[in-house]
């Protein structure tokens, strides 16, 4: 074979080999893409039944109902932090949405459910026995509880004036940022809270984030289609002989 051949061979054997590795990487990025294809549909449509399936005709998206009871004067939660990092003109003034909470009292008695700044509700419950609700599971329902121990009776919750959002048995409130606590009680402010509660959520831009999310999975539907494509497209294998 003469030198020029010989040369045209062998830089024809390496684009092949060349073109045998970048073609395998090309079918490893596309098993990639295709993952995360299927994950982007999965969590849109997730999210798109979600929001139809579990809506009821309020609009709110919403818990089963559990069981809080307490000795106690109060039943509350751990400071519920609500961040404020993303910019206003970006998501609008109902970015956090709006929650719904609603509780059957057990005898019939008067509840009070309020939410206010958690550094209020520590100053109103100081020295007074109540709960802290640690952990709750739904499935199936459960709830575990910090006592902290006090002998003040703390006095009717109505009374007070750092409420958010506040109601008897039912409170809606439009989420603001901040660090919240949720509290129940008695109406009149005595021991023994027991109530069924329930929780929902209207969440804004649920359906967008859906909408989104398969929009994404579209395009990385159409990269892995391409990537397959290169990785398996024929290569030419005829060299040049004399």
């Amino acid at each position: 074979m003469p030198p020029f051949c010989a040369c045209v061979a062998a830089a024809t054997v390496k684009a092949m080999k060349r073109r045998d590795r970048t073609g395998a990487a090309a079918l490893v990025a596309a098993s990639v893409t295709g993952l995360v294809a299927f994950a982007l549909f999965l969590a849109g449509g997730l999210l798109l039944w979600a929001d139809h399936h579990y809506k009821d005709p309020d609009g709110f998206l919403t818990t089963p109902s559990g069981r809080l009871e307490s000795s106690s004067y109060a039943i509350t939660t751990r400071n519920l932090e609500v961040g404020a990092d993303a910019p206003g003109f970006l998501l609008g003034d109902d970015r956090y949405g709006t929650i719904r909470i609603e509780t059957i009292a057990k005898g019939g008695k008067r509840l009070f459910v309020g939410i206010a700044r958690t550094q209020d509700v520590e100053r109103y419950l100081r020295g007074a026995a109540h709960s802290v609700v640690s952990d709750l599971d739904y499935a199936p329902f459960s709830a575990t509880y910090a006592q902290l121990d006090g002998a003040r009776p703390p006095g009717p919750p109505g009374e007070q004036r750092f409420w958010a959002a506040r109601g008897e048995h039912s409170l809606t409130w439009d989420v603001q940022s901040g660090d919240w606590s949720v509290v129940l009680m008695n109406a009149d402010g005595s021991r023994n809270v027991a109530a069924a509660v329930s929780a929902g959520a209207k969440v804004p831009y649920i359906t967008t984030l859906a909408w989104v999310a398969l929009g994404g999975g579209l395009l990385f539907v159409v990269a892995t289609a391409s990537l397959t494509i290169y990785g398996t497209r024929p290569v030419a294998r005829k060299l040049a002989v004399a």
